[in-house]
C-alpha cells in the first residue's frame, strides 16, 4: 500500500524559510520522481515542482524558481521542499505526490503552510 506523509508546515512571516519533509512507504522509492503540488484558499491545487528518482533533475513553476529548492533522500525514502524568501501568497496546504506505473496517482494528507506580511 503506497503511503505518503508530509510534515514540516506552520505558520511564519514573510521572508523566512521551511522545510516540507515527505516520507513513502509502499514503493521503490528510487523509481519515482516526487513531485509538489499547493492549493490555496478558493484556489485550484497546483503544481509547485518536480524531482526526478535519482535526484539529477528538479523543475519548479516560474513563480518559485531560485526561492524553493527540491531534493529526496533515497535511502529514506523522502523528498523535501526547502522554502526559502516565502511570502504570503505561498500560503497554502502543501502536498507530495507520486505517480506509480500501472496503479495511479497517490497523495499525502497535505501540510499547512501559512505566511503572514
Amino acid at each position: 500500500q503506497v503511503q505518503l506523509v508530509e510534515s514540516g508546515g506552520g505558520l511564519v512571516q514573510a521572508g523566512d524559510s521551511l522545510r516540507l519533509s515527505c516520507r513513502a512507504s509502499g514503493i521503490i522509492f528510487s523509481m519515482y520522481a516526487m513531485y509538489w503540488f499547493r492549493q490555496a484558499p478558493g484556489k485550484e491545487r497546483e503544481f509547485v515542482g518536480a524531482i526526478s528518482g535519482s535526484g539529477g533533475r528538479t523543475e519548479y513553476v516560474d513563480s518559485v524558481k531560485g526561492r524553493f529548492v527540491i531534493s529526496r533522500d533515497n535511502a529514506k525514502n523522502t523528498v523535501y521542499l526547502q522554502m526559502n524568501s516565502l511570502k504570503p501568497e505561498d500560503t497554502a496546504v502543501y502536498y507530495c505526490n507520486v505517480k506509480v506505473y500501472y496503479t495511479g496517482d497517490f497523495w499525502g494528507q497535505g501540510t499547512q503552510v501559512t505566511v503572514s506580511e
